[in-house]
């Protein structure tokens, strides 16, 4: 994709039936306008149904799926099976609000489409608040922020989980054996540093960040989801074998380390970022709706199942990344392989978020002869900000927990319920709808301020006790 903005507001040719700029949309607060009824033109050679689909499982499967099991793990066994479903319905939920929202605002103001910023700003403008409709644009700004710290925070995981997973690749390969029966220890092949694995990495993900067209890295995500979805089957028959006594395992974990679980839970559900860029650039945006469904549905199987499996197989002994704790033959090794090969892709579908929001308004001010420099330029530097990021904080759980607690609760959580009182308030809202969405935003904030500060701690730990702690899981 060219420079392009995805604001709402370079968009006049809208058309929809039964409507005026002042009116809202047929079906109101009760769900998505039925499809007669939503006449939006897509982009003429924009993504069909299938590219879509393909690039929301793309944006919402990755670390946060393999990271689970140690989120379970802080939070106890008696509550491994419920919070895991909760998060996904309520994420789902709010996904479906801000959707919702966006077509509201693209009937009453007959805009092609509207952005989650854009969607923010419209709401602020429609409460009865005088103040909140001036400063509405700071709602646009304040989700451009979050959006482009949540899409880059992933994308520092990313680097992580690859440095992690190659290390331990490299340093087991005089080791490795075709025995997959035990995962027997094997003394370790002195190698680089993780970090030094991260510096390898960043001239490869530079390189894929210059592919600007979603068309096209539907290719690679169709790849990514093969490769990703075969390490799966393997991993999943792995760890059903065997599987301890349940028993052994501690009721409930200490409060302490429940933000962690939080942060971590809320990381994985967490793809609202990737929701309206995607259903933007769609042929047919009326089909949307289903796809987001379908596509969380089987996001949050793979999710809770992966879960609660990998915690009741591997127990204390649970590692940052489930694939971390694979035997050491070359089964594995090249399950490990393939998922780094499906993460390496996925870093160009969560980059291309906060790229689309960054990088337009800045080339917009050059002249067009070097906007294309400008575009690769800005690109490099920000795929260089997630690796230096990625070099700093290099514990995987630690980042994962703490990028969910800061942006993705405030994006999945917090913003959407409030969107919608803002949205229909002044149209009427039912009480409970309204204590539902103020119940889901104070879940978030409190989340928020928790997983955050409990994440920090942790990230404080002194060095010696993060490598005991690294040891004893080992």
């Amino acid at each position: 994709m060219s420079t392009q903005r995805l604001r709402s507001e370079d968009y006049n040719d809208y058309s929809s039936t039964d409507v005026t700029p002042e009116g809202s949309p047929p079906g109101g607060m009760n769900g998505f306008a039925h499809p007669e009824s939503y006449q939006r033109f897509g982009e003429t050679n924009g993504t069909t149904w299938y590219q879509t689909l393909i690039h929301l499982l793309k944006g919402n499967i990755g670390t946060g799926l393999l990271g689970l099991p140690l989120a379970v793990k802080n939070a106890g066994i008696l509550v491994r099976w419920h919070p895991r479903g909760d998060a996904a319905f309520v994420a789902v939920h709010c996904m479906g609000i801000l959707v919702k929202c966006a077509h509201h605002f693209c009937y009453r103001f007959q805009k092609q489409f509207v952005d989650y910023g854009g969607a923010v700003m419209y709401g602020l403008e429609s409460t009865p608040s005088a103040w909140l409709r001036t400063h509405a644009i700071w709602g646009r700004r304040v989700v451009g922020l979050f959006l482009i710290i949540t899409q880059l925070g992933f994308c520092c995981v990313y680097f992580v989980f690859l440095a992690d997973n190659l290390k331990q690749v490299i340093s087991a390969a005089n080791g490795t054996t075709n025995d997959c029966t035990s995962n027997r220890t094997v003394a370790m092949t002195p190698t680089m540093d993780s970090r030094l694995y991260m510096l390898s990495l960043l001239p490869f993900v530079v390189l894929l960040s210059f592919i600007q067209n979603l068309k096209v890295l539907s290719i690679f995500s169709m790849l990514a989801n093969v490769a990703m979805l075969g390490s799966l089957v393997v991993i999943y028959q792995y760890i059903v074998r065997d599987i301890p006594d349940p028993r052994n395992l501690p009721l409930a974990a200490a409060w302490k380390t429940y933000p962690l679980f939080f942060g971590t839970a809320i990381f994985a559900f967490e793809g609202i970022g990737v929701v309206l860029p995607l259903e933007n650039k769609m042929k047919n945006p009326r089909q949307f709706p289903v796809i987001l469904y379908v596509g969380m549905t089987i996001v949050t199987i793979l999710y809770i199942s992966l879960s609660v499996l990998g915690y009741l197989r591997f127990g204390a002994d649970i590692q940052a990344s489930i694939t971390l704790n694979l035997p050491n033959c070359w089964l594995y090794q090249a399950v490990k392989l393939l998922f780094s090969f499906g993460i390496f892709f996925t870093y160009a579908v969560q980059f291309y978020v906060p790229a689309e929001i960054v990088i337009p308004p800045v080339v917009a001010r050059v002249s067009e002869r070097w906007g294309w420099l400008v575009n690769l330029l800005l690109r490099v530097a920000m795929v260089g900000v997630t690796c230096v990021l990625a070099i700093l904080i290099p514990r995987l759980d630690i980042v994962i927990s703490l990028v969910g607690s800061v942006s993705s609760s405030a994006l999945a959580l917090i913003f959407p319920p409030l969107l919608e009182i803002a949205t229909y308030y002044a149209e009427g809202m039912h009480p409970l709808v309204i204590a539902k969405d103020i119940a889901i935003s104070l879940f978030g904030f409190v989340g928020f301020v928790v997983g955050t500060y409990e994440a920090l701690v942790e990230l404080a730990a002194p060095a010696t006790t993060i490598v005991n702690a690294t040891s004893a899981m080992v």
